[in-house]
């Protein structure tokens, strides 16, 4: 049965692959039909995480709209044409920060034309800094004040004895020493010259290749203000999340906290309040925010998670004892076997969250150290793993000197070594500084 069952899933995501876009959340669904068919109990649905992301992109999108997104893509295109031949160095250090301030990897989309295009003005594969920009976007995610995959970890810290201040303490700077390093040894290692790809060639001959240029649409008077607005709700959030955990109250009113609601409930109230106070201040057509493409993204994103995290999650839950069996004492010998767990589950569950959600239980469960289950907490972000993300697929399309390509063989794509890098430095410097500060 776990044969059959891991072969149906694959097949699902095979499918969701071959359509594309959101098919895979269409495909996703599919599975889990398939194997209640067989008579296994449909597995739980991460409607917390995709709650989440809906409500982020909500308050994202209404800020799009407002001009805010344009502001800010301007502000990245300037620090990246002052630098332009350091471009692989600061292309994964922007989606990192925009990640970081958004709680969504989907806000990369906005910087990835232009991060392909200074690229291309400076004679420079597109592929390097595209490939190390969209591994960052996923990486930020496990470091995000606001991300679902980060207020699930800090519920489940808590109780273990690690704050959430403390949590972000270790995650931001193990992930962005990470992300630098990552960055310094892609650029080292491998050849970066576009003018070498026998691809890039070809396309040149044939008139494929097109340079955007610096001329830009203006931008709007009220679009700083909106970036203003989501900035100071991101802060609501990590405040309230500061001053409502157990460890500020034992602290500071010697007694456990009592909340009046969830760290998600305070997201979804907080995003949605900035979504109304953006609309409402920046004069915002909330038909127009329907339209925009980060709206649109965020809801596939959405259907994605729901259909493959819920077929991830039936799979995993049905086989869980086979898994604890299985890896139970290997990992209590070994624990960077938990990371390498979270690192190949993730590609089939295709969200940190919801990654995060299914295993940690398990691990917790397994009882691996706080420690442990922190530092590997980074590993959940193998989406890249399989080229069927929304920002990977869409980095592929935006680079029209083809350097940027998926190999025949699927997993032969420019995001895998990167990502590999990437995921296994956060992970390595998380125990690091974890070993310190717990």
């Amino acid at each position: 049965m776990l044969i059959l069952e891991f072969v149906i899933v694959l097949l699902a995501i095979f499918l969701g692959a071959r359509l594309g876009g959101i098919g895979i959340g269409f495909a996703g669904g599919l599975g889990v039909l398939v194997l209640a068919l067989i008579g296994v109990k449909p597995g739980t649905i991460p409607f917390d995480v995709i709650s989440i992301i809906m409500a982020v992109i909500a308050a994202i999108s209404a800020m799009q709209v407002a001009g805010g997104m344009d502001y800010l893509v301007r502000q990245t295109e300037k620090l990246l044409r002052r630098n332009p031949r350091h471009i692989t160095l600061l292309a994964p250090v922007v989606t990192y920060f925009l990640t970081i301030f958004a709680g969504t990897g989907n806000i990369s989309l906005s910087a990835l034309p232009v991060i392909a295009e200074v690229a291309k003005e400076q004679g420079i594969r597109p592929s390097r800094p595209l490939s190390t920009a969209v591994v960052a976007a996923q990486i930020a995610i496990t470091a995000s004040p606001i991300s679902a995959a980060v207020v699930y970890m800090a519920t489940v810290m808590e109780p273990q004895g690690v704050s959430y201040l403390t949590m972000l303490s270790i995650l931001i700077p193990s992930t962005l020493a990470a992300v630098l390093l990552m960055s310094l040894l892609v650029s080292w290692l491998f050849n970066a010259r576009l003018e070498d790809d026998p691809g890039y060639q070809q396309r040149l001959a044939e008139g494929l290749i097109t340079l955007r240029g610096e001329d830009r649409p203006a931008i709007s008077a009220s679009a700083p203000y909106s970036v203003l607005l989501f900035l100071l709700g991101v802060l609501a959030v990590v405040v309230y999340a500061i001053f409502n955990s157990n460890g500020f109250h034992q602290a500071v009113l010697g007694s456990p906290a009592a909340p009046v609601m969830t760290t998600t409930s305070a997201i979804l109230i907080i995003m949605l309040s900035v979504a109304t106070l953006i609309t409402l201040l920046c004069r915002v057509d909330t038909a127009a925010i329907l339209n925009a493409s980060t709206f649109k993204a965020g809801m596939s994103a959405s259907i994605c998670i729901l259909g493959v995290a819920w077929l991830g999650d039936t799979f995993v839950q049905d086989n869980l004892e086979w898994i604890k069996g299985t890896a139970g004492s290997a990992i209590t010998s070994h624990p960077w076997l938990l990371a390498v767990i979270f690192f190949f589950c993730s590609a089939l569950l295709y969200s940190q969250a919801a990654t995060a959600k299914a295993l940690m239980p398990m691990a917790i469960a397994l009882g691996v150290t706080p420690l442990t289950a922190l530092a590997a907490f980074p590993a959940v972000s193998g989406l890249f793993i399989l080229p069927t993300y929304p920002t990977l697929v869409a980095a592929v399309q935006m680079d029209d000197t083809g350097t940027t390509r998926i190999g025949r063989f699927v997993f032969n794509h420019p995001f895998f070594i990167p990502g590999t890098l990437g995921v296994a430095l956060s992970v390595l410097f998380s125990f690091a500084l974890g070993s310190m500060l717990l």
